[in-house]
């Protein structure tokens, strides 16, 4: 039987300040937390038995998933206490791992058939995944299926194909790790270990047909998009006389859809919310638990966590919004340049022609406020009315107009 262990320890500092409060492995992706998606594809691929490598925000992946029961899993937990790097965090689990298995960093959706693909392989082997932008990666070169070289990330990649971050080991693996020594950052490198399967031409080069990393958020709100075409219609709740719903949508128990909103699928609704009256819910929208989206808001493409409120008069689009957020009355979230190029955001190109903003927890905004394309605003900001948001905003501001 294989073991499948998840690399979930890390914080994902670039995906702040959404990681403020959360393990990047934990923030949603089509309703879901991304490393559960992860968890059911492999499970679907044959595998019940994982252990999850968990360190910052430990306490909500356990919490959440419990024992892996309600997933029809078995899921065991090991703690990174120091994270000092993707060597070390392997090493972690070498107590606990006897034969061979499946490794997965838990920032990433495979899919089912391509992890069937890695168990049907002899190990060692790695997963390769061609990439249109490769220098955003390391990367791979490789000969009739044998892997031959391993690249540092460079703006000239020697290949389009990168490491796709999923592996398939025996127990010979820890050997190698422990001949290693830290790298100039001061981590151990499972890369580097893997140089003694290079070296001899034992190391498996296993094509991937998809794979989607997520290293910031508009990563995470592509990647959404892609899922939330393949979700089904399920309707719990109240749905009021004079709702209009198109398309696969998803409403969850407790909620209630007032009268003159339009939902346009695929979007979810989560549970105990309240939208409408006369609210507009896009295709894309994964509203979280507890949200109050109101009369005459307008969302659309936009993953908005719990406990957050747009009540009334507001348009959020292409966004991605923290938990427990308040838009005062007439807010707006821009999502489009005037000239139509991609958004720029500290100097990164997002790639992407349409986005509007990435908001942490616990922001307030006032009334009137506009917020522009490519904005970020950082953890218990406060934004008073009228103000005009725009840039990258620390944790803890306050903006007057």
């Amino acid at each position: 039987m294989t073991v499948c262990v998840i690399l979930a320890a890390g914080e994902g500092k670039r995906m702040r300040p959404l990681t403020g409060s959360r393990p990047k492995v934990m923030l949603p992706l089509a309703g879901k937390p991304m490393i559960e998606h992860l968890l059911c594809a492999t499970r679907d691929a044959g595998v019940s038995e994982f252990i999850l490598v968990v360190g910052y925000g430990e306490s909500s992946v356990r919490s959440y998933f419990g024992n892996g029961e309600s997933l029809g899993i078995s899921i065991h937990y090991v703690t990174q206490k120091r994270q000092l790097g993707t060597g070390d965090a392997v090493m972690t689990v070498a107590p606990h791992v006897h034969t061979r298995f499946l490794l997965l960093n838990g920032d990433m959706v495979l899919q089912t058939e391509d992890i069937k693909k890695m168990l049907q392989t002899p190990a060692p082997a790695m997963g390769i995944f061609t990439s249109s932008h490769p220098q955003d990666y390391g990367v791979v070169t490789h000969s009739s299926g044998i892997v031959t070289g391993l690249e540092e990330k460079s703006l000239t990649p020697k290949s389009d194909q990168i490491n796709a971050g999923i592996y398939l080991f025996d127990p010979q693996i820890f050997e190698q790790l422990n001949k290693i020594t830290p790298s100039p950052r001061g981590e151990l490198e499972l890369t580097d270990a893997l140089m003694g399967y290079i070296k001899t031409g034992s190391l498996q080069a296993v094509p991937l047909q998809y794979w989607a990393d997520m290293g910031s958020p508009w990563d995470l709100l592509g990647v959404h998009e892609d899922m939330m075409k393949e979700i089904s219609s399920r309707q719990e709740g109240v749905i009021e006389e004079g709702v209009y719903i198109k398309g696969n949508v998803q409403i969850g128990p407790g909620t209630v859809i007032m009268s003159g909103s339009y939902l346009e699928g695929p979007c979810i609704i989560g549970a105990d919310c309240r939208i409408g009256p006369h609210a507009y819910i896009r295709p894309g929208t994964a509203v979280g638990n507890h949200c109050h989206i109101g009369h005459s808001s307008e969302i659309k493409n936009t993953i908005i966590m719990d406990e957050t409120n747009v009540p009334h008069f507001s348009y959020i689009g292409d966004s991605v919004i923290g938990s427990g957020c308040n838009f005062g009355a007439g807010t707006k979230v821009a999502n489009l340049r005037h000239d139509k190029s991609t958004i720029i955001i500290g100097g990164k190109n997002t790639r992407r022609r349409k986005f509007g903003a990435v908001i942490g927890d616990d922001v307030l905004f006032g009334i009137n406020c506009s917020v522009n394309v490519g904005a970020i605003v950082g953890n218990h900001s406060r934004i008073g009315p009228h103000a005009l948001v725009e840039g990258i905003i620390d944790d803890e501001t306050v903006i007057r107009r």
